[in-house]
């Protein structure tokens, strides 16, 4: 099926920025684009007493930053306290490890402070050592891949305010103002369900951004109608907001709340968990009304956070 079979129309909403005005559109610096890489060592330079300390704390098993416990083995290497469980004996010098601890690097770890690993995306937060992954977790510059749906994913990386640029120049999605919502969807042929993934609006609110979705696909053998919300941000912010979604006609109504999920869940990966309302081909013909042969599905929404109305 062709990829623009869905026809789409705002009805209401609390405010629109079409692709053609130039509020939210300014590009962040060229630093900020495109997927993230952490800066190359110069080979003219050598390197600092803290970046030797720092390769100290990477485990040589997994490379990963080692933080409390510390193990080590007899003759002094260095291991993480995930890795211990998985191995025997020591990796460098294959002697049989103990339950020795590594407090003297322990205690350096408590003395350092680094950057931010986002630093070339623009974080200039300095850390301590122990609170680094933390905010990493978090990092307002953290990139993100593109949420954008289709036969082919869009391998754009970058963190959120470039994304939702790039949804608006490259991929012509709208962004609208505003906490609530109320769209038809109309499709001619109601037996074509092997469509597109549609995604019509990017929402701001709460100084945050949001992803609608909605497509027809198959649940086993019965074709159905999907339609779910995804934060731009990680799980843990998703879980400060809900959502209702909401459609119906003829004195019925089906409605949907729940949590969105973050764009770091896939958008294959949400619709096959099928976290969303969904909407059997019979009802929303039913909804359409008329002489069932034209999908006019209007879905209405609202997102909240936290026990805000």
């Amino acid at each position: 099926m062709e990829e623009d079979c869905f026809v789409d129309s705002l009805t209401t909403c609390d405010g629109i920025h079409g692709r053609g005005d130039t509020h939210h559109r300014r590009r962040r610096p060229r630093h900020h684009r495109r997927r993230f890489s952490a800066p190359a060592k110069s080979n003219n330079r050598a390197p600092s007493p803290v970046t030797k300390v720092h390769e100290l704390l990477e485990c040589p098993l997994c490379s990963k930053s080692m933080f409390p416990p510390i193990h080590q083995c007899p003759n002094g290497h260095t291991l993480c306290s995930i890795c211990k469980l998985t191995v025997n004996r020591c990796p460098t010098c294959r002697e049989k490890l103990g339950d020795i601890r590594c407090l003297a690097l322990e205690k350096v770890a408590e003395s350092l402070e680094l950057p931010c690993k986002y630093c070339s995306l623009g974080c200039m937060e300095i850390l301590p050592y122990y609170i680094k992954l933390r905010h990493e977790g978090h990092c307002y510059f953290r990139p993100y891949s593109c949420p954008y749906p289709g036969s082919d994913e869009c391998s754009e990386v970058g963190d959120v305010p470039f994304l939702v640029d790039h949804l608006r120049e490259d991929h012509k999605v709208d962004l609208h103002i505003g906490s609530t919502f109320n769209h038809l969807y109309v499709k001619s042929n109601r037996r074509e369900v092997e469509c597109a993934a549609r995604m019509p609006m990017v929402f701001n609110c709460y100084n945050q951004y949001f992803c609608l979705h909605f497509e027809a696909f198959h649940l086993g053998i019965a074709p159905v109608f999907i339609a779910f919300l995804r934060f731009m941000g990680d799980a843990a912010e998703a879980r400060s907001f809900s959502y209702r979604l909401e459609v119906g006609s003829n004195s019925r109504k089906l409605i949907w709340e729940g949590t969105p999920r973050s764009i770091c869940d896939s958008h294959q990966k949400v619709r096959d968990s099928h976290d969303g309302l969904i909407v059997q081909r019979n009802m929303a013909l039913f909804f359409s009304g008329g002489d069932g042969k034209e999908l006019k599905l209007r879905i209405s929404g609202r997102i909240w956070k936290d026990n805000s109305a």
